[in-house]
């Protein structure tokens, strides 16, 4: 199961840190910028070939410290057709290199259309007597507020390919308790219920560690919430946004781990991206230099709280 794998990832370097590639053209230096201007132009051409670049270089300052990375889709929808051909090549990069790739697209359809999505990013596209990774992640964030037909299609994809998806339960964002943290008749509240199917949907993908193939998003933001999912859902894995620039520090995402320091993955994406910016004295030539330093950081403050 897809979650086994990333849960021996973690042990094995001691790190339950995603590190989150979500690139636009500021948070790059601006060498690297120029130099794919001068051979693309100010195009959507130039910008893809110079996030790819930047993530390159990011990927192999990251792969000996962190166990997984989470590209988010939007970031390379921006820039059209060439910026999801840097997405494919970032992803085969990422795994070729033994990461664990999350694909962060927060896919929500039903039907054929799941179907689809769920081809994409998690399964093969058929063409002709061949058949094609299009993307060729090894997770997916899906949004199942739409219900179990929204699931259902990825669960045999799944099974089939040994992947995982992640289910928007208790969202990181300040708005999210104005539908989230809504009483149900039941008297639950509605991410308590959606974390309850998570629960349910994983059944059918159980894994060797106690997690099975459904994990959940929870969001750093919420530390009470985390902690009350985390003993709710003694089965299914966590994919916790929110920490540093969201605000989130160790000792908010203390209550997604487990006894035995598993559980959850967490996420930080800006501070690790742009933490060369931030840094005192470091040349933009060191920008993955400071991304490996602020990993590093993360990694110790992680491991106080697990």
């Amino acid at each position: 199961m897809a979650l086994d794998r990333l849960i021996e990832a973690i042990r094995c370097k001691d790190n339950p840190t995603v590190a989150g590639l979500d690139p636009r053209l500021e948070y790059l230096p601006d060498y690297l910028i120029k130099k794919a201007f001068a051979e693309y132009g100010e195009t959507l051409e130039g910008a893809a070939a110079a996030i790819e670049a930047y993530n390159r270089e990011l990927i192999d300052a990251l792969a000996d410290v962190v166990p997984a990375v989470k590209p988010q889709a939007a970031y390379y929808e921006l820039y059209g057709w060439p910026g999801m051909r840097a997405l494919s090549r970032t992803i085969a990069y990422a795994r070729e290199k033994g990461l664990f790739v999350i694909t962060d697209g927060k896919r929500n359809d039903i039907g054929s259309t799941m179907e689809a999505y769920a081809a994409a990013h998690l399964g093969e596209t058929e063409v002709g007597s061949r058949s094609f990774e299009a993307f060729g992640g090894d997770a997916l964030t899906v949004n199942g507020y739409l219900g179990a037909d929204g699931i259902r299609p990825l669960l045999e994809i799944c099974r089939q390919k040994d992947k995982g998806l992640f289910v928007l339960v208790k969202t990181s964002n300040p708005s999210s308790g104005e539908l989230q943290d809504r009483l149900l008749d039941s008297g639950e509240t509605l991410y308590r219920r959606m974390g309850a199917l998570c629960e349910e949907w994983g059944e059918t993908l159980p894994g060797k560690y106690g997690y099975s193939g459904v994990g959940a998003v929870v969001g750093a933001t919420w530390p009470a919430q985390l902690s009350e999912l985390r003993q709710a859902l003694p089965h299914t894995f966590f994919l916790v946004p929110g920490y540093g620039a969201q605000g989130g520090g160790a000792a908010d995402v203390a209550g997604a781990f487990d006894s035995n320091g598993d559980g959850a993955v967490i996420n930080s994406s800006r501070a690790i991206l742009c933490a060369w910016k931030k840094e005192e004295g470091c040349p933009p030539e060191d920008f993955a230099g400071a991304a490996r330093r602020e990993a590093l950081r993360m990694k110790d403050a992680l491991k106080s709280v697990r």
